[in-house]
This record gives structure tokens, sequence and C-alpha cells, in this order.
């Protein structure tokens, strides 16, 4: 059975809501989980059903499509992003959000299959499960220089303050590359989020102790120091923890 990808449909007018849910009908792995037709349900639907792909109108009373991708990116699941619009005038605009892709109304059934092809291909280790693990090094800019790491080195990744800090088994590297990015560059290799600021290596985790107010510290195999695990994370470090 192929898996789904959990998909938001969001725009003010009910009857193009319609048309795309229609067109999205021939591509039985999207999952169509809700819709929207205001930029502010969108943000409260994309934190509760944290859906893997949204398409979202531009043009939209008070919070429009673009104010609404930006409130996205501070979620702590970043959905990918399809921006729907009868104007083209807004593409070079959209794509400054990281948008996956661009789409014109009336839409178009080719460029929406170009559309759906881009998006297997991000998700490309759903559908091919060769290619969860994928081939290369990380590379990481650390004082002018590019270190190439392996995932399997690193213990685990600490955002701290405007630096993001990587703790290695040949070292410590600090790069000003955002957690958030290093997270998506690592999917498939074990990592996990136990904190806004935390990301780590589940293969060297060794101890999780109670703390307080149903935070936890986690210990890394080799080092001293604990690591803060939010309350928010907790259930779900357990679940892949435990057999």
């Amino acid at each position: 059975m192929e898996p789904n990808i959990r998909t938001l449909i969001v725009d003010d007018e009910p009857y193009s809501r319609d048309e795309l849910k229609h067109l999205l009908r021939a591509f039985p792995f999207i999952q169509i989980v809700d819709e929207a037709e205001t930029g502010e349900a969108a943000i409260v639907k994309a934190l509760h059903l944290q859906p893997d792909v949204v398409f979202l109108d531009i043009e939209m009373p008070r919070i429009n499509g673009m104010e609404a991708a930006k409130a996205f990116s501070e979620l702590k699941k970043v959905p990918l992003v399809v921006f729907t619009t009868a104007y083209p005038q807004f593409a070079v605009e959209a794509f400054r959000f990281n948008a996956i892709d661009y789409l014109l109304k009336p839409y178009d059934e080719e460029q929406l299959q170009d559309t759906i092809h881009r998006i297997e291909k991000k998700f490309s280790s759903l559908f091919d499960p060769e290619n969860e693990r994928p081939a290369g090094k990380l590379a990481v800019e650390s004082d002018r220089e590019i270190y190439y790491l392996e995932p399997k080195d690193i213990f685990y990744i600490v955002r701290d303050d405007k630096l993001t800090k990587l703790i290695t088994k040949t070292g410590e590297y600090e790069t000003k590359t955002p957690l958030k990015d290093l997270e998506s560059r690592l999917t498939g290799y074990g990592f996990f989020r136990i904190h806004k600021s935390f990301l780590v290596n589940l293969e060297y985790v060794t101890r999780l102790t109670p703390w307080f107010n149903g935070a936890y510290q986690l210990q890394i195999q080799g080092r001293k120091e604990m690591l803060s695990v939010s309350r928010n994370y907790v259930k779900a470090l357990r679940t892949r923890l435990e057999i």
C-alpha cells in the first residue's frame, strides 16, 4: 500500500477548492486532510493537523498566502507549500518563501501533474525504502572551510544563539546553518528533535531521566552533559526509542 501525503487546501473561493480537490483525486497517495478558506484558519489547521503539503492561495483577505506561508515556517513541522493564484506577477515573490511550486488558475492538469511529481521526489523515502538513507556525507561550512561529516559520527546538534554546533566523534563544529535545515538534510539517519534547540542521534541515547513539569533529561553515550527534552517531544521520543 502506498503511503499517504497529507494535504491541506487553502483558498477563499469554494469553487477553486472544489476544482483542486477533484483534480487531486487522480493521485491516490494525496490524502486531503482538510481545507480552509482564510489564512487564519490555515495556520491553525496546519498547527494541529501537521500536513505534509499545503496548496495555498495567495490572494486572501486579512492574512494572505504569503503571510500564512511565513507563519508555516515557524511550525515544528514545516509543510511544503504550493502557491496558487490567478496572478502570475506573484511568482517571484512566492519562491522567496521556498515554495516547491506555483500554480496558476484555472488549473492546468499537466502543470498539476508536474507539481505532484516534484512533491513525490521530496517524499521519495516514503515511496522507496531504499532511498530512506541517502548516500554521501553532510557538508558543513565552519570557519570559512567546508567539512564533510559522516552522519553516523554526529552525537547531537544544538542551536546556540546565532550559531549551530555539531558535537561529533571527531570534534565540535560551528556553523550558521539553521538547525531546521540540518534536520531536513539528516532525514533517514535516525536523528530526532528533542527540543527546539536540540537534534540528537538516537543511536547514542543511553538514558532518559524525568526532570520537572513533564520534561526529561537525556544522556548521550560517551558524553557527560545532560540534554533537555521538552515535554512536547517526550511521548514521541519514547515511542522511537522503545521496542
